[in-house]
């Protein structure tokens, strides 16, 4: 019999996990929500599976639990100190300046510093489009991204996001990494113990593999080749460089786990106000008439990305989501150590 977790309960238990770890009610309230809805939209590499890790990195002190987040603000900019927050929390934090900042200018950059892990960008993409802006979102990663004849890891994978308001439906949510495949999805399938596909990545000695522990030991491979590493090195230079603080070339913030990235990475968000340029009308008729040819080319299975997300949220909302067995054992086990049981 398929179990059917209701996503209230599973978000109460995580924001008391992430309680025991010294995070403030009301923010581990708001990281358990994010990673639930990124659950409920589909991410499932990067939802309810990373509790376990974001408890070892907010005990290891890579994720500050009560972090002091400033900000200074400049025309057209704003730089975000996340003071290690996690990425759940962090993430909205920067959106909203941005969309504040929205109400006086048509477009802001927010670089976003010392910020734990982002999870799925396409959250805070979505968040933003939600309210009425496009959408760009990257985060820097240690170098886990090579080439077939490269020594060793050399950049990361750069994961990037957009979210686009799509006026009379859902906006339009996109959200990639640079690799082929997210590094998460190599993590769960090395806590399930499944192999993972072909040119998917490399082993500690530059050869191709299919054993996910071997590739977490390695590389991963771009997508497209030369163009995610193209993609990888813009992320590189926006949510890196232009994000930069003091320790940002440390080795602590350029070297992985097991369990994902250890150290605290910098990331940018960008948002427009649509409605700035070609005006609210125009650009709400070029929007319904680009994506209608789109669907009408692709036919009755074709969908606009973040479409089948939204359908996934409001169906898991009203009906229970299921979990991997492998996540449920990991979370029980959590559970039971910190003594608050998974609820069933």
């Amino acid at each position: 019999m398929t179990i059917r977790w209701n996503t209230d309960h599973l978000a109460r238990w995580a924001a008391a996990v992430f309680g025991t770890c010294g995070v403030a009610p009301d923010r581990a309230t708001e990281a358990a929500a994010a990673l639930v809805r990124s659950e409920l939209r589909g991410y499932k590499t990067h939802g309810l599976t990373r509790v376990p890790s974001y408890v070892e990195r907010l005990r290891a002190g890579d994720f500050n639990p009560r972090p002091e987040m400033s900000h200074k603000a400049f025309p057209g900019g704003i730089v975000l100190d996340a003071d290690g927050a996690m990425g759940q929390i962090a993430g909205p934090r920067a959106v909203q300046l941005g969309l504040e900042a929205l109400q006086s200018s048509a477009s802001v950059l927010v670089a976003v510093q010392s910020c734990g892990h982002l999870g799925a960008l396409g959250i805070p993409a979505l968040l933003a489009a939600e309210a009425g802006a496009f959408c760009m979102v990257g985060q820097r990663t240690p170098p886990v991204l090579g080439m077939e004849g490269f020594a060793r890891a050399a950049i990361g994978h750069n994961p990037i996001a957009f979210g686009c308001p799509l006026p009379g439906s859902a906006p339009i949510v996109f959200d990639v990494a640079c690799s082929v495949a997210a590094r998460g999805h190599i993590l769960l399938a090395a806590r399930e113990g499944k192999p993972i596909p072909a040119g998917w990545a490399l082993d500690a000695d530059g050869h191709p593999t299919t054993d996910a522990q071997r590739a977490l030991e390695g590389s991963l491979l771009p997508t497209g080749g030369h163009k995610g590493i193209g993609i990888a090195m813009m992320v590189e230079c926006l949510a890196g460089a232009m994000a930069a603080t003091a320790d940002s070339l440390s080795p602590a913030r350029n070297t992985v786990s097991g369990s994902g990235a250890v150290g605290r990475q910098g990331g940018f968000v960008w948002l427009v106000k649509p409605d700035a340029f070609a005006g609210k009308e125009l650009f709400a008729d070029y929007m319904a008439q680009w994506t209608g040819n789109y669907l009408a080319a692709g036919g009755a299975d074709a969908r606009l990305p973040g479409h089948r997300g939204e359908t996934l949220e409001r169906e898991g909302r009203a009906q229970g989501i299921n979990l991997p067995d492998a996540v449920v054992r990991a979370l029980d086990a959590l559970g039971r150590e910190l003594g608050i049981p998974l609820p069933g």
